[in-house]
């Protein structure tokens, strides 16, 4: 996996350079944190975050995307990407780079491959092929809309596919459909750049990890109400 991290690496310094060399393209940056809420849950209220960022230019850009959970004192998930990221259609990038999941252990590093971007009808999609070691792989779907209630109060859909190619028992993962989680936010945005919202979440395991998750005692089906703030800058 390093060798592969390191030739991510020696293709994308050149590109880089030869990016920085056009005025009327300047170095423009992004941070957004879709999500950092708290969920309501029969025990501990875990604390829940999704946040993304990108420092780039036009046509290139490098991305920073992290996810996970914090509850009672710890974190319990998190992963992060690190990627390289090409447009390569007006609202499409072509994105390639790493994934490491952290939490919980063991750690698992992945190549990631994807395409981000708005589909029509203004679906934003976010989807990704990752390869890891010992032949394993895994797919990810990610799937978003905005209904525009007002100018300021709007309720987002949301999905997420997670599949694996092979079971992963150590990890809790199993092959084929894995989890799917959906979700339902109102927001309200105070400012456009910074919006509190209400919703619900519901997760479900699917296959070999529900069969894991019964083992370890926890719950295959889960909704939860959740309370939280977005924000960009």
């Amino acid at each position: 996996m390093k060798k592969y991290l390191l030739l991510i690496l020696v293709l994308l310094i050149p590109t880089f350079s030869f990016a920085g060399g056009k005025g009327d393209d300047p170095l423009l940056s992004l941070v957004r944190i879709d999500q950092f809420e708290l969920r309501q849950t029969d025990g501990a209220t875990p604390l829940v975050w999704d946040a993304e960022g990108w420092v780039g230019k036009d046509l290139h850009k490098l991305w920073i995307k992290t996810d996970g959970e914090y509850v009672d004192n710890k974190i319990e998930e998190t992963e992060l990407q690190l990627l390289y990221s090409r447009a390569i259609a007006p609202f499409w990038d072509l994105q390639l780079g790493w994934r490491q999941d952290i939490r919980p252990t063991p750690e698992r590093n992945w190549l990631a491959l994807g395409f981000k971007g708005l589909a029509p009808y203004f679906f934003d999609i976010d989807t990704a092929v990752f390869v890891g070691s010992n032949n394993r792989s895994a797919i990810r779907l990610q799937a978003e809309y905005e209904f525009m209630l007002t100018q300021r109060l709007i309720l987002v859909p949301e999905l997420e596919l997670n599949l694996y190619a092979k079971d992963d028992p150590a990890a809790g993962t199993g092959s084929g459909l894995s989890t799917i989680e959906t979700g339902l936010r109102l927001r309200y945005e105070i400012q456009r750049e910074f919006a509190p919202y209400i919703g619900l979440n519901w997760t479900g395991l699917y296959g070999r990890t529900a069969d894991y998750a019964r083992t370890d005692g926890a719950d295959v089906y889960n909704t939860q109400l959740v309370v939280g703030i977005r924000a960009w800058f």
